[in-house]
């Protein structure tokens, strides 16, 4: 029976990356005998993992610690946790403690595999752990997990970042580039097969970077070629890529390989060389556009998706109009869209032409028009097709529905019995919507 005194809850903000660290922290409490809970009131260990990325993400966070003071104050032995990113910014623990001193265990990124230790300190010793390594100190593998899904996964190859984009936090919180063994991947991944998985997702902030660490060497083109050949499953993923880096070995291997799914994302955030010199991206609007050229030459049906800020300090009215010309040109499966805001640490927090934030919502919502407008027409062109979609289990908007993905990654709502979760079926698209598709069991 299970002990109600035993349960813990996880709160996630950020990327992919934060959510399968989260499922380490999860299976590592599963392993120590305590249970999942989706109330914060029934948890006696309750963590937040957090992100700096955006401030829309910190604010959620600080929103949510704060109304975690009464029910601190009703149950004394609850334990409280931080982790993740923000906690990898100069001062940030400091300061989270002194303004929220009811907080027990604060780590950050390099160390989140000490947690069960941490929490014993704090169960044997009741004081306050802080615990924050200032530098990644190799891999650490053959962590617990408790995955989200039974079906599609998320197997890091590689982690930290080495670009150091004038508007991003990552390198400062996240630590250099280290790759994971290629043979440590392929168990991974041989293990997700025997427990019933179908789909994987390579994770990486720059997955395009993978194996130049490594000896010997292994570039990422090859890594894509090798977990094809593992038997059982049945699609791969992966993001995200890197513009810069995106070689030609990387899209044939897209191409030929026939578990590699026909999808990629590679952001390009914005649509001037003006604006993504002053980024850092190393790379020109001209030299994107090629490389979507090659990719769409190469893989005609591929979806492509993009992540794009607006509002970067010095961005004119000129270099807008260049970011939806652009949009315009490649016809995105989707885009996300962001509005800048400055992160402290970053270069570009101290760039003069900061932009007002009533020019800033603006343009956004200028440029929500036009992506959502080559989004519902790219979905449109899905009407009458026969796609293969693995379903992955009820409709979240229509409980009597499943739903599921197409290879290339779009979202289809269906009538259909329960017993196909986790099979690939063919699925005839019948309406198409800007953001998913309705279709029928062929």
């Amino acid at each position: 029976m299970k002990n109600i005194n035993k349960n813990y809850y996880i709160e996630t903000w950020g990327c992919q990356m934060n959510e399968e660290d989260s499922e380490k922290l999860s299976g590592m409490l599963l392993n120590l005998g305590y249970s999942k809970t989706e109330e914060k009131t029934k948890a006696e260990i309750i963590i937040f993992n957090t992100c700096c990325v955006r401030e829309n993400a910190e604010l959620k966070f600080y929103g949510s610690l704060g109304a975690l003071k009464r029910l601190k104050k009703e149950k004394p032995e609850l334990i409280i946790a931080i982790c993740g990113c923000m906690m990898q910014q100069e001062g940030m623990a400091q300061k989270l403690i002194k303004t929220y001193p009811f907080v027990d265990i604060i780590f950050g990124t390099h160390n989140s595999h000490m947690f069960p230790e941490y929490l014993n300190r704090v169960r044997q010793e009741a004081k306050t752990v802080i615990e924050i390594f200032n530098k990644e100190d190799g891999i650490i593998e053959g962590l617990p997990i408790d995955r989200e899904s039974s079906i599609k996964a998320f197997v890091t190859i590689m982690y930290g970042c080495n670009n150091f984009c004038t508007y991003c936090i990552v390198p400062y919180v996240r630590g250099r580039e280290r790759s994971r063994k290629p043979e440590d991947i392929q168990k991974e991944i041989e293990d997700l097969v025997k427990k019933g998985y179908k789909e994987i997702t390579l994770l990486g902030q720059n997955v395009n970077s993978y194996g130049k660490d490594l000896e010997p060497k292994i570039n990422f083109g090859e890594l894509l070629r090798e977990v094809n050949k593992i038997d059982g499953i049945e699609r791969i993923r992966f993001m995200t890529s890197h513009p810069k880096d995106l070689t030609e070995d990387v899209i044939f291997a897209i191409k030929e390989c026939e578990k590699v799914c026909e999808q990629i994302h590679l952001p390009v955030q914005a649509g001037s060389s003006n604006l993504l010199k002053r980024m850092n991206r190393h790379y020109t609007r001209e030299q994107y556009l090629d490389t979507m050229q090659k990719v769409k030459k190469e893989v005609p049906n591929i979806s492509i998706s993009t992540d794009i800020i607006i509002g970067f300090p010095g961005e004119t009215e000129e270099d807008f109009l260049e970011i939806l010309s652009l949009v315009k040109e490649v016809e995105f499966d989707l885009a996300f869209t962001y509005i800048y805001s400055k992160r402290k640490g970053t270069p570009a927090d101290e760039m003069e032409d900061q932009i007002p934030d009533d020019v800033k919502h603006s343009r956004f919502n200028r440029l929500l028009e036009v992506v959502n407008e080559g989004c519902a027409k790219k979905n449109k062109e899905y009407e009458g097709r026969v796609c293969e979609v693995l379903v992955e289990g009820p409709s979240k908007n229509d409980i009597t529905k499943l739903m599921g993905r197409t290879r290339s990654g779009k979202l289809v709502n269906f009538e259909g019995n329960l017993e196909l979760i986790g099979k690939l079926i063919d699925v005839t698209i019948i309406k198409a919507h800007s953001f998913s598709l309705i279709g029928e069991i062929k």
